[in-house]
C-alpha cells in the first residue's frame, strides 16, 4: 500500500509539469510572424475590371501589365513623333498603385538620345497611364496595400 501511495505521489509531482503553460509574449509572436512574412509578394495583384476573370495570380498579373502596356502604346501611336535619327530604346517606368487604386509615376528612365529626340516622352507616357480604367489595388492578407512596379516599354521610331 505504501508503494502505491509513494508511486502516486511521485506521479502527482511530475504531472504538475504538464499543467505549466508556456508563456509567450506578443513581441515574440510578432517577431516570428514578421520573419516569415514575404514582403515582396501579395495575395492578389492590382487589377482592372477586364482582368477579374483571370483564374490565377500569374494570369492576373499578365493582364494587368498588358492593359497598362496597351494604354501607353495606344497613347504613343496617336502622336506623330518626328525624329532625326532612328530610336530603339527600352524605357523603364516605375510607378506605384496606392491602396485606393490611384496610380502615380515615381521614375521614368530613358536613354539620353530618346530624351533628346522626343523631349515630351515623359508627358506622353504619363498621359497614357492617366487614360487607364479604374484600378483595383493589390490585396495582402485581406487588406488593400500599395504596390510598386517597374514596367519596360520598348520604343522603335524610324
Amino acid at each position: 500500500m505504501q508503494r502505491i501511495c509513494l508511486f502516486l505521489t511521485v506521479i502527482l509531482f511530475n504531472s504538475c509539469e504538464y499543467f505549466n503553460v508556456k508563456k509567450t509574449s506578443s513581441e515574440v509572436i510578432l517577431k516570428e510572424e514578421l520573419q516569415s512574412f514575404k514582403w515582396n509578394e501579395v495575395d492578389e495583384y492590382p487589377t482592372f475590371s477586364i482582368c477579374k476573370n483571370s483564374s490565377s495570380k500569374f494570369e492576373t498579373k499578365q493582364c494587368f501589365e498588358k492593359t497598362i502596356t496597351d494604354a501607353i502604346t495606344t497613347q504613343l501611336s496617336t502622336e506623330s513623333i518626328i525624329v532625326t535619327q532612328d530610336i530603339e530604346d527600352t524605357i523603364y517606368i516605375k510607378f506605384q498603385i496606392s491602396d485606393k487604386g490611384e496610380i502615380s509615376v515615381l521614375e521614368i528612365k530613358t536613354n539620353s538620345i530618346t530624351s533628346q529626340e522626343i523631349p515630351n516622352i515623359e508627358d506622353l507616357l504619363e498621359s497614357g497611364l492617366d487614360s487607364l480604367p479604374k484600378i483595383f489595388p493589390a490585396i495582402k492578407r485581406s487588406q488593400k496595400v500599395k504596390t510598386e512596379f517597374t514596367l519596360p516599354i520598348v520604343i522603335n521610331v524610324n
